[in-house]
């Protein structure tokens, strides 16, 4: 079954605990969080305290996604306030192996993001160290933009490349396209409106949970 992650860039900042707590009670099996340091992406969201606040709020397991130039500055403070899943980006400049190492240490799962441009060269030897690879679907930094169709092929090269963990994709994710991205590999959808601004958002996330793919392992 899916692993469907609700991101909460697209809830409702002024009523979170209430967002989180719906989806959740809809179901919902991780909840997603774009961090962003205004750099790495050209936006500016969430920190550690509201990890820390979600942790207490929510069972989910909390996938923190770090769009951020050096990760490493704030890591042991994702780990520290709850992280269940840490995902960096292949395009930092910073040590990406001993990162992901790091995370697997401090036991959290290891992400692996890349971007659309980006290729799986130059990245194989890494995802060993991955419990996670992340195929951006859009350009990060933004919501409520639609997939890059082109990134599909990307998934299905990483599903065909033998790779164990969990496949995930982030960006324009909707019911209509789910299930191209599943029969190509996906097994954890970050969706953001197409489920926050749902009115009925139970229903959807049991429709998206009926979608047939490859099996997903536990959390």
């Amino acid at each position: 079954m899916i692993k469907i992650a609700p991101s909460i860039l697209a809830a409702d900042p002024l009523n979170l605990e209430r967002d989180v707590r719906r989806a959740e009670e809809a179901g919902a099996d991780w909840l997603h969080i774009d961090v962003m340091d205004a750099h790495f992406v050209p936006n500016l969201a969430y920190g550690p305290e509201v990890v820390k606040h979600l942790r207490k709020t929510v069972r989910m397991p909390l996938d923190v996604h770090l769009m951020m130039d050096h990760p490493s500055v704030l890591l042991d403070a994702f780990l520290d306030a709850g992280a269940d899943v840490v995902t960096i980006h292949a395009e930092i400049d910073e040590p990406v192996p001993e990162l992901l190492k790091y995370i697997r240490e401090r036991g959290a799962k290891a992400g692996l993001a890349l971007k659309p441009a980006t290729g799986l060269e130059g990245v194989t030897a890494w995802m060993a160290q991955a419990d996670l690879m992340l195929a951006m679907t859009v350009e990060p930094g933004f919501g409520g933009q639609h997939l890059e169709p082109e990134v599909i092929a990307k998934i299905r090269q990483i599903r065909d490349s033998g790779y164990a963990g969990y496949i995930e994709a982030d960006g324009g994710i909707r019911e209509d396209n789910l299930q191209t991205l599943i029969d190509n590999g996906l097994t954890v959808a970050v969706m953001g409106t197409a489920l926050f601004g749902h009115p009925e958002m139970k229903a959807e996330i049991r429709r998206l949970h009926k979608m047939e793919g490859v099996p997903c392992r536990d959390a």
